[in-house]
């Protein structure tokens, strides 16, 4: 609350004030007997002080329109004549204070208060006025400002919060308040407070003279939690006529433990569907406390009821409400419903409280469990199996079972994730779940299949499960064994009898179980060779020995040796290898100098450098002879030693139909009529100039040429046609500068639109038996060189194929 207003000083006070100026007057006093003026001779004389002071009192806060009147200085010699000049310094000297230089009067030019500065120091000296020279010394003297109550009490720290626990007792302190007074307490009553409360009764009061707040009543926190009194402070002691002034005090109740929790339900209802899983959130539940803070804190557990082990309570982070969620998997078929009998209690209890009602509450859940679609079931999360590697095609692996779970149990169909067995070594039976070999299985390639199992409901696709099947694939002796790295060895020329020259050992890709053991012998026609024997280590390893001395590469260079191995399993598995031994020329300690004989087979008085000369020529001969025929190839000539061949020995590729009879460019059909004529051409009607771009060609006479007709002979045995072709054909056997420039070209479709229809024999019979042409004739002049010539063929006789 605002001060109230500064009420200005009264009659009385302003009768005191200027009693109190007028005892204070400083007056100037001659301590001497006053005579005539001094002579010439008496210059020397000293003259005594005239100064009497005393302390100058003014009261504050003076509102008249004049100076204020504070004093007046004087000195004994001052004849009022105007001579003596007054001077006034120090604090306020001139700006708050000023004196008339002429009769010595103070005034006050400034308003005064006491609370901004107390009292002044202020120094005096009367000098000549027309020398200046100081007639007296300089002396000090005190202005002293006298308070009067003008400054009401203040809260320095106000508005004020405090709190007090809720249900405390009578008496209980709530705050210390304190007020100031600007005034002066040393003079009257205009300092000293007194403490009040204006508002806030009947709840709390307020000590008068200590200012400290109690509380006077019970008070529930849970009723009214807030409260503000206003405490006011008067100075003059309380009195008619004294400043006061006022604070504002906001006290909360603080919160206490002193109500117990309860449900709002006593009974709640929730669900959820069977396929949640564990840890899903059922629903939540709250057991309301009045408190506040930790006192509303809760703890929930589950105390009875037939789902205390499907299902679990906990606290949410707030520590308010109980969260129900899914302990165990929920299966509607086997339990559709559960009740759970759920306590809450508070946690931070209050000895002073907590032997009126039990803080704590019960409540019933009753959870119903939805019924859902769920997939298939398999029997097993996962199956494991081991097979044997040469088990059969067709063999059954395992049988996998997958069920329905929900009530209408739908029929389940099984099938074989494509990725887990991409090279499709299985199949699985779609109903029944069989899982079977179809191809076979080697565990030298893969050791193991991971196959995924599906199974959907036929009603409902989208539910599907799955399931893995581990294949371990067994061990059978199924490999040979083999030598590892060394397949060949050297024997030095100067080998001895029984010297080793290679231990050899073999490798098996199978695994048995005791690990492996081989065997090592020669081959039988190897057995009783004079020159190498072989003796097993029995330690899956063996030494190739010597049986003589006196090697040498004149009489052989390389030896093979066949070395059987075997390994120790059943079947056993048996295998050959073949060990190169070469004969070398070694130094003294026995290394490799030359393993090549051609230092022996050279003669003497040929060198080394000679036979590469020779060999270098022989090259350069051969490289020229290769050059020579890669030209002569590639000129452009005749293919064919004889110019009756470049008739009959070439096709000609006919792209469209042909024009009949009156096609006569291609070739001469006479030719293949009369072959004696073929033998004896005509000479060109250009002599010197054969025609090389186009050699003629023989085409197929029918584009659709039976396969039987070609193996067996569609054609008359007496056809002349026939036998032109054998006897061209072995002709160009028999002929070896004929290059091979037969073609066969076979014409398995004809094309549509013809009137004749197909012309081939293709497929109109299988039997050896002639065919008859007289149709051909009937066809047109377009095929009357066809009806002539298969008509011929039926009178005159060929060789047989």
């Amino acid at each position: 609350m605002q001060p109230p207003p500064k009420e200005p000083p009264s009659l009385l006070w302003l009768l005191c004030a200027s009693l109190l100026a007028a005892l204070c007057i400083l007056t100037l006093l001659p301590r001497g007997l006053v005579g005539k003026p001094a002579e010439e001779g008496d210059a020397l004389h000293r003259v005594k002080r005239g100064w009497v002071w005393n302390q100058f009192f003014v009261l504050e806060e003076y509102t008249g329109l004049e100076p204020l009147y504070i004093g007046k200085l004087h000195s004994d010699m001052d004849r009022g004549d105007g001579s003596i000049k007054y001077i006034l310094s120090g604090e306020g000297a001139g700006t708050t204070f000023t004196i008339d230089d002429g009769t010595g009067d103070i005034h006050a030019i400034q308003r005064l208060d006491r609370e901004v500065k107390a009292q002044y120091l202020l120094r005096a000296q009367a000098r000549n006025r027309l020398t200046d020279q100081p007639l007296e010394p300089e002396s000090q003297f005190v202005v002293k400002i006298q308070d009067i109550n003008d400054n009401e009490p203040k809260f320095p720290d106000g508005p004020y919060h405090a709190s007090v626990p809720e249900m405390s007792h009578i008496g209980t302190s709530v705050i210390q308040l304190t007020a100031t007074d600007a005034d002066d307490p040393t003079y009257g009553s205009s300092a000293r407070v007194v403490y009040s409360i204006l508002e806030g009764q009947p709840y709390f009061s307020v000590d008068a003279k200590t200012g400290r707040t109690t509380r006077t009543r019970d008070m529930d926190r849970e009723t009214r939690e807030n409260y503000t009194v206003v405490i006011q402070a008067k100075d003059m002691g309380g009195q008619l006529g004294g400043l006061a002034g006022t604070t504002s005090v906001n006290i909360r109740l603080g919160d206490v433990n002193d109500n117990p929790p309860t449900f709002d339900q006593r009974l709640y209802q929730m669900s959820i569907p069977e396929a949640a899983p564990v840890g899903s959130v059922v629903g939540r539940i709250w057991a309301k406390d009045r408190d506040v803070g930790v006192n509303a804190e809760m703890e929930y557990s589950i105390i009875d009821g037939d789902g205390r082990d499907t299902f679990d309570i906990s606290t949410d982070p707030t520590n308010l409400f109980g969260i129900i969620t899914v302990k165990r998997p929920l299966n509607f078929e086997s339990k559709p419903s559960y009740t759970l009998k759920v306590e809450g209690a508070n946690t931070h209890l209050d000895p002073a409280f907590r032997h009126r009602v039990p803080f704590k509450d019960m409540t019933i859940v009753h959870v119903s469990v939805e019924d859902v679609d769920e997939p298939p079931l398999f029997d097993a999360p996962a199956y494991y199996v081991e097979l044997a590697e040469d088990a059969e095609i067709g063999t059954v692996v395992r049988t996998v079972t997958a069920r329905d779970p929900d009530a209408a149990n739908n029929t389940v169909r099984y099938s074989i994730e494509k990725s887990s067995d991409p090279d499709k070594f299985f199949y699985l039976e779609i109903t029944s779940g069989s899982l079977m070999t179809v191809r076979s299985l080697d565990r030298e390639e893969v050791g193991w299949h991971n196959i995924t199992i599906l199974a959907m409901e036929m009603n409902n696709p989208t539910q599907i499960s799955s399931a893995s099947v581990a294949v371990r694939v067994l061990d059978v002796n199924d490999n040979p064994p083999s030598l590892t790295h060394y397949l060949e060895a050297y024997v030095c020329e100067s080998a001895k009898a029984g010297q080793l020259i290679q231990t050899v050992t073999a490798v098996d890709p199978d695994q048995p179980l005791g690990g492996q053991h081989f065997s090592y012998r020669l081959a039988p026609e190897a057995a009783n060779n004079p020159n190498f024997t072989l003796r097993d280590n029995q330690d899956n390893t063996a030494w190739i020995l010597t049986r003589r001395g006196g090697w040498s590469q004149q009489d052989q260079t390389v030896f093979y040796l066949p070395v059987v191995i075997s390994d120790g399993e059943q079947p056993v598995q048996t295998s050959t290898s073949t060990l190169t031994v070469r004969v070398c020329s070694c130094d003294r300690e026995g290394n490799v100098m030359s393993c090549d004989a051609e230092a022996h087979s050279l003669p003497a008085s040929l060198s080394r450098g000679a036979l590469i000369a020779i060999l270098a020529c022989i090259f350069v001969l051969l490289v020229m002879i290769l050059l020579m025929l890669s030209l002569r190839t590639h000129r452009k000539k005749p293919y064919l030693c004889d110019e009756e061949e470049n008739v009959h020995e070439n096709i000609v590729r006919y792209d469209d139909e042909g024009g009949g009879e009156e096609d006569t460019e291609a070739f001469d059909i006479g030719a293949m009529w009369n072959p004696r004529e073929a033998h004896h051409p005509q000479p060109p009607p250009h002599p010197g100039k054969t025609r090389q771009d186009m050699l003629p060609e023989i085409e197929s006479l029918s584009r659709y040429v039976p396969q039987a007709c070609v193996a067996g002979g569609g054609l008359g045995e007496g056809s002349n046609v026939r036998g032109y072709v054998l006897a061209k054909l072995l002709d160009a056997d028999s002929d070896a500068c004929a290059p091979p420039y037969d073609s066969l070209q076979t014409y398995a479709y004809e094309g549509e639109g013809s009137v004749a229809e197909s012309l081939s024999s293709l497929q109109s019979g299988a039997s050896n038996t002639d065919h008859e042409y007289d149709y051909l004739s009937d066809w047109g002049p377009r095929f009357k060189k066809l009806a002539e010539m298969y008509g011929a063929l039926e009178t005159n006789g060929a060789p047989a194929w």
